[in-house]
Order: structure tokens, then C-alpha cells, then sequence
């Protein structure tokens, strides 16, 4: 079994696979009768056809060491992870080498931190690592298919 060792998640080792979205820096703007700050456009949506959707999912927590088996792709759109709670999860991606995923990395987010996969990028399925696992999935509501697996021959084992 190949080993991946999992990493603090960070916008700029994760900006190849999507977006890191997340309180950071000064708001782009102060509202609410200057009782909250508006950190403006955290992510780029992109969808071939159909309409941004927002659903909920409540998946069940895993542990580390974790094994990746199977990552998966959305080909027609964007996909954005948002906790409900303030809890870390595992994230793992991998860059595509002519239609199939190429060497898998790992990032555990930060309590607070969301991502979103660009349209087309590998990633593997939606891992807490506490519960309740709880999440508001922004994603392409649209006819036809919108998936893509890929198993592994040889699975990975991701540990901290």
C-alpha cells in the first residue's frame, strides 16, 4: 500500500484543485449597520450547463491512518465543501494526467476552512474526521451525468 501523508490545508498548495474558502485577511466590506464583514467571492462556480444547487449531506466520520481506494470527478461543474461545524476534515486531490488521476495529496482543513474543487479535478469522497459530519454542498443541479470514478488498483493509506 502506497502512503500519503496528509498536510495542513493552505490556499496556495491547494490552488491547482480549487479553492481554499475561508476567513482571512481584512472583510471586502463592513454591513449590517457595521455588525459583520463580507469577505466577498471566496469561490469560482463553474458549471457547463444546468444551475448552482445547495444541498446538505451528513456523512459519517473516519480516523486516520484513512485508505483511499477511489477518487472521484464532476466533469459539468464546481463542487464546494462547507461545514456546518467548526470541526477539520480530510481533503484529498489529485491533478488529472490524460483522464485518469495522477499521484494523490491530502490536506486537512482547519476548523473554518471550506474548499471548492474546480469543475474536472479528481478529489476523493467527503471525509469527516469527527461528527457529527454535517455539510452544505454547492454544487451542478442539472440533467445528465455529472460523475466519474476512478479505483485504484493498489489503494493509498493517508496518515497525519
Amino acid at each position: 500500500m502506497k502512503r500519503i501523508a496528509a498536510t495542513p490545508l493552505t490556499p496556495a498548495a491547494f490552488a491547482p484543485f480549487g479553492d481554499v474558502i475561508e476567513v482571512a485577511g481584512d472583510p471586502d466590506k463592513i454591513i449590517n449597520q457595521g455588525q459583520c464583514g463580507r469577505f466577498h467571492d471566496r469561490a469560482e462556480l463553474d458549471f457547463s450547463d444546468g444551475r448552482a444547487g445547495i444541498s446538505l449531506f451528513n456523512a459519517n466520520p473516519r480516523a486516520l491512518p484513512y485508505q483511499l481506494d477511489m477518487v472521484e470527478r464532476h466533469p459539468d461543474g464546481s463542487q464546494a465543501f462547507i461545514p456546518m461545524t467548526h470541526r477539520p476534515f480530510l481533503v484529498i486531490v489529485a491533478l488529472d494526467e490524460n483522464g485518469k488521476p495522477g499521484e494523490p495529496e491530502a490536506f486537512i482543513t482547519s476548523p473554518g476552512q471550506a474548499v471548492n474543487y474546480h469543475r474536472g479535478t479528481w478529489h476523493g469522497v467527503l471525509t469527516p474526521l469527527h461528527g457529527p459530519g454535517l455539510f452544505a454542498v454547492v454544487d451542478r443541479i442539472g440533467a445528465g451525468p455529472n460523475l466519474e470514478e476512478f479505483w485504484f488498483d493498489t489503494p493509498y493509506e493517508v496518515v497525519s
